[in-house]
Order: C-alpha cells, then structure tokens, then sequence
C-alpha cells in the first residue's frame, strides 16, 4: 500500500506541474489578447525616425573606373636623382645593358632609348605587340610603360610589374636620358602644362 500511495504522489505532483506550465500558457495568451483590446494596433503614418534614402544616378552601365594612367612625371626630370635611378636600373640590368657598346640580352640594350623609335634597337626580337604600336619612346611613353609595362603594352614579353612612385619614374628616365651622346630636350613648359590636363 505504501508503494502505491508513493506513486499516487509522485503522479499528482506531476500533474501539478504540467498544470501550471498549462495555466501560465493559457494567461499569456489571455494577457495579449486582452492588451489588444485595450491598445488596438495602428499602421504609422510615417517612420519615428525618418530614414533618408539617397538614390545614385545610374549612367547606364557598370562598367569600372576607366584608369587614368600615371601620374605626371615631366616638370620631375629637370631636378630627378640621376643616381637614384642608376641604383633602379640595378634591378634590370639582369635583362639590360645600358652602355654605348652594350649587347642586347634577354631585353634590348637601352643606350640611346629616349626619343629613339620603339622595337628599333638592331638584332633585337620585339614582340609582336611592341613591334606593332609604333611610336617613340618620348618621356611621355616611358612614364606610362615604366608605370604598369603590361597595362601599356598589352602582350609585352617584359616581365616587370612596374614603377607605382612617380619620384621613381622620373629618376629612372632621367638617368635613361643620359645615356647618349646627345640628350634629349628637356620638356618645355608647355609640355608638362599638357601632361598635367591629361591626368587631371
């Protein structure tokens, strides 16, 4: 008998306990209706705090930020480090000899380079790329193919990343301009005036 009393307890202590989970469930639900009757639901007419929206012009495409090329070099070459840009062209002479007698090797020998024709340096094998544009190599182009040399001459065999500072590539053409027997002009006024409005 005392068994079963036990287990009449422990039954009837669960039942008390499941009705009140049940009774707290039933005045819940009771509690939020009865809020909705004493504060009814209303749509706002407008946002409490106004969020403002701006819509950007579309200009009809998607299209990438059109890169503006290098920045402008040409008023730098008149003051440019000449033994700054010797210790840059370090870095190439792996590929390039930059004397008077120099040999052509895995690139062209760069004697003589500025304002000379491009892909005209005698007994050198050009890429199909370079021997097609045409052109000199005046400060201007030098700047743009010393900057990013794939970006300039698309399908260039050069392997080099490029010049990202500009104080870089003015020391280095500068250093390129005097390897001649004859420099090159420095640029006018006018000119870097003209290199300045065409990467503003």
């Amino acid at each position: 008998m005392t068994m079963i009393a036990g287990v009449c307890m422990d039954n009837l202590k669960t039942n008390k306990i499941l009705a009140g989970f049940l009774l707290a469930g039933l005045l819940a639900m009771g509690g939020g209706k009865i809020a909705e009757i004493f504060v009814p639901y209303q749509e706002l007419e407008e946002n409490a705090y106004p969020i403002e929206i701006t819509q950007l012009a579309d200009s009809g495409n998607n299209a990438a930020p059109v890169n503006q090329g290098p920045e402008p070099i040409l008023a730098m070459l008149a003051s440019a480090d000449i033994d700054a840009g010797i210790k840059i062209a370090k870095k190439c002479s792996a590929c390039h000899e930059f004397n008077a007698d120099g040999k052509n090797k895995t690139g062209p020998m760069l004697w003589n380079i500025v304002d000379a024709n491009m892909a005209m340096k005698e007994g050198f094998n050009y890429s199909g790329a370079l021997a097609s544009m045409g052109g000199t190599w005046d400060y201007n182009a030098l700047n743009a193919f010393f900057y990013k040399p794939k970006a300039y001459v698309e399908g260039t065999k050069m392997n080099f990343a490029g010049l990202k500072k500009p104080s870089d590539r003015a020391n280095l053409i500068a250093y390129l301009r005097s390897l001649s027997d004859a420099p090159a002009a420095l640029p006018t006024q006018q000119e870097i005036d003209a290199e300045s409005v065409r990467t503003d």
